[in-house]
């Protein structure tokens, strides 16, 4: 591990965090080597777990002054990292947000301060990839590694470093985090991409880094898988209703899925309504099975069927949000 500078920026690191009692002793033991390093703290922010991660967490505080704890009652996790800028923020120049359900390179924080230090960035972003452990969720994290899942994002696929408009978020000056408002808490999905939006418009840059990365394991079932796009799809709905910005065309190509599956229901009058949902079905399979043939991965065709739940998902949720809107707005 090469060593960031000791005159490095002070780091506060901020875990959003909701019953993960199996994982948050072990994530705080991969962080603890960094924290002195980057002058760093990491806080705990807790929404109100009952499985026993408030009392690891307690404990942990007790064993470590450079551990803190933090109750989030409103449970979402843009208001975990907004508390904690508001509370434990001043003082700190720097914000590194990670994901208590995910795994990270040892140096992982060290790689991205020095990102900001050498780019000049106000955030740093970074590539995400998925992996699963039981057959559905591997199948799953095949389909979001895929183009037939993530629709070709950079923040997913990867790329070399570069400025971007959005990704994975990972870093964050503080000061810039503040300036914009931080994260907007009406947003309990997509509220990463709606802050990106208003850094972009406020003159902030983001850097996409090719230095570094991190592990996200997906949902492991259907039911779970769905309310999760469903909530991506409103949030992203939210978003372009909120800013009056047009989604890009991988955004816009699943949005036809769910009102393609309803119509198909109206086979009942005429059989020819079932073609479009046929023809998006047969071209998600068909992935499938070129990615098992071509890739040589069992997971092929399973795979295609998790990105077809995920797209309806999406695709509703987007609908749902839109129209529950139209019914907010006075006539």
């Amino acid at each position: 591990m090469t060593a960031v500078s000791p005159a490095s920026p002070s780091t506060l690191i901020v875990i959003p965090c909701l019953n993960e009692a199996l994982h948050i002793e072990a994530l705080i033991e991969k962080l603890r080597p960094s924290l002195d390093v980057l002058t760093a703290k990491v806080v705990i922010a807790d929404g109100g777990s009952t499985d026993g991660t408030r009392d690891i967490a307690r404990r942990l505080c007790e064993e470590d002054p450079r551990v803190l704890f933090l109750d989030n009652p409103k449970r979402i996790q843009s208001a975990a990292v907004n508390r904690a800028v508001a509370e434990l923020g001043p003082g700190f120049d720097y914000l590194i947000r990670i994901d208590a359900h995910a795994s990270y390179p040892d140096d992982y924080c060290e790689r991205l301060v020095e990102e900001a230090l050498a780019t000049g960035a106000d955030s740093v972003v970074v590539a995400m990839q998925t992996e699963g452990f039981s057959t559905f969720q591997k199948a799953t994290a095949y389909a979001q590694n895929s183009k037939l899942g993530n629709g070709g994002s950079k923040h997913r696929t990867g790329a070399a470093g570069h400025w971007a408009e959005h990704g994975h978020h990972a870093l964050m000056r503080i000061a810039a985090f503040a300036a914009v408002g931080g994260y907007d808490e009406t947003f309990s999905h997509n509220e990463d991409a709606e802050l990106d939006y208003r850094l972009g418009r406020a003159g902030y840059r983001i850097w996409m880094t090719d230095r570094t990365s991190m592990v996200y394991y997906p949902r492991s079932r259907i039911v779970p898988l769905f309310k999760q796009y469903f909530g991506y799809g409103r949030g992203r709905a939210k978003n372009i209703l909120k800013h009056h910005a047009m989604p890009g065309l991988r955004q816009m190509l699943p949005l036809g899925v769910a009102p393609v599956a309803f119509g198909a229901l109206l086979a009942i009058i005429n059989w020819a309504a079932i073609i479009p949902f046929g023809v998006w079905a047969a071209a998600c399979l068909g992935y499938g099975v070129w990615m098992a043939v071509g890739e040589r991965n069992p997971y092929g065709p399973l795979a295609a069927v998790s990105a077809m739940v995920m797209h309806l998902a999406w695709s509703a949720g987007f609908w749902r949000e839109l129209l529950d809107f139209r019914r907010r707005v006075p006539q």
